[in-house]
């Protein structure tokens, strides 16, 4: 059961980079009937509220171009000037209706997946154009889907029709014997309600279509068990690889320490479990500065390294264990331990002098240097 799911089985939810890498390549849910119905349903809604107004401009303009002026004959400009009223009238109501159909063509196809552009999928492919590709489109299961579709809009939409003209058959025999302008407005009346009806045709296509397509990218979109764990591994790094720089890491910081631990004044230590490296060059630093430190094994290794080099070991555990809790890696103590780190340094000077034959044998090393109390650790 594992092995099918870690293998070909698509059995996770898709994850959010997968939704995102999908998106980059224009691979989002979309529904054509959903933006045709929003299309539809503002052009019936535009030709209802302002349909008489247009209808009105439209009478208007016929009056103007089927009655002759005896003027206008002789007037060269009569024709261009009557364009010129013509679109005065025409345009507003015009604009105001493209500009409810552009709106709603934009939010409609926008509603399911969003609004995105991607140059990858704008850009021309060799397997669009490949006729066996092109067959599998044709003749494959998705192509039936859309061929049921079809079938079914087409059945919608005559059977909207047909009880539409059922419904309005008497008004519409009426406008025979209507005279104008009446039988035109009333014509008009009866154009925008059918064809809002039959956009509510449309609505109920694209109440079935919207979530059928967003289930059907979803599922296109899914995961097998071994893509998500590759995602996961290249996104937050493989775990052997990262423990494998980690070791690497610590090797190296452990071969510069050792390297450091010469060159050290003093080595503090607890006396086993701790050892903390210190070197202070007057001028230079600041403060007496962590060149090494560790634990256990670690700690061997530098009391070892010292002794080789003859670097001076003292024994101080609260000091010990204070510098090391408290203090990075090539930087400064803190300003807290000046006075006990002072003391060991200055035993150290004084005990180099004498192995030197420069001075006395320093006095034995207080056991309580002046550690303050929140600088212990256990």
């Amino acid at each position: 059961m594992a092995e099918s799911q870690s293998g070909g089985e698509k059995t996770e939810q898709p994850t959010p980079k997968k939704i995102e890498d999908a998106k980059k390549k224009g691979q989002i849910a979309r529904s054509k009937d959903l933006g045709t119905a929003f299309v539809l349903i503002s052009s019936a809604t535009a030709l209802l509220l302002f349909g008489p107004m247009l209808a009105g401009r439209v009478l208007t303009i016929g009056k103007r171009m089927f009655s002759l002026q005896p003027k206008d004959i002789f007037d060269t400009q009569s024709m261009f000037s009557a364009w010129g009223e013509i679109m005065q009238l025409l345009l507003p109501p015009m604009l105001i209706i493209f500009a409810f159909v552009l709106v709603a063509a934009f939010v409609g196809n926008c509603l399911l997946g969003g609004f995105n552009f991607s140059w990858e999928a704008a850009a021309p492919k060799a397997s669009k154009m490949s006729p066996i590709k092109g067959f599998k489109r044709m003749f494959g299961l998705q192509a039936l889907v859309e061929l049921g579709k079809s079938i079914l809009k087409v059945l919608v939409v005559v059977g909207m029709a047909l009880g539409l003209l059922n419904l309005f058959f008497r008004d519409i025999m009426t406008l025979s014997v209507m005279s104008a302008p009446n039988n035109i407005e009333d014509a008009l009346w009866i154009l925008g309600w059918m064809f809002f009806g039959l956009t509510c045709s449309v609505i109920l296509i694209a109440l079935v279509d919207a979530p059928y397509q967003a289930w059907k990218h979803n599922k296109e979109l899914m995961m097998t068990l071994q893509e998500v764990k590759d995602e996961h591994k290249n996104m937050e790094g493989d775990p052997k690889v990262k423990a494998r720089i980690r070791r690497t890491q610590m090797q190296m910081s452990m071969k510069r320490m050792m390297q450091e631990v010469p060159s050290a004044d003093v080595i503090v230590t607890n006396p086993t479990h701790y050892s903390v490296a210190l070197c202070y060059k007057q001028g230079r630093d600041r403060a007496p500065v962590v060149v090494a430190k560790g634990i256990d094994v670690m700690a061997l290794q530098i009391r070892k390294v010292a002794k080789e080099h003859k670097v001076p070991l003292v024994e101080s555990p609260a000091l010990a264990r204070a510098i090391y809790y408290t203090t990075e890696l090539d930087r400064p103590i803190p300003d807290a331990l000046f006075a006990a780190v002072a003391q060991v340094l200055a035993y150290v000077y004084q005990l180099n002098l004498f192995l030197k034959g420069r001075g006395k044998r320093p006095q034995k090393l207080s056991k309580q240097l002046p550690i303050p109390t929140d600088y212990y650790y256990d």
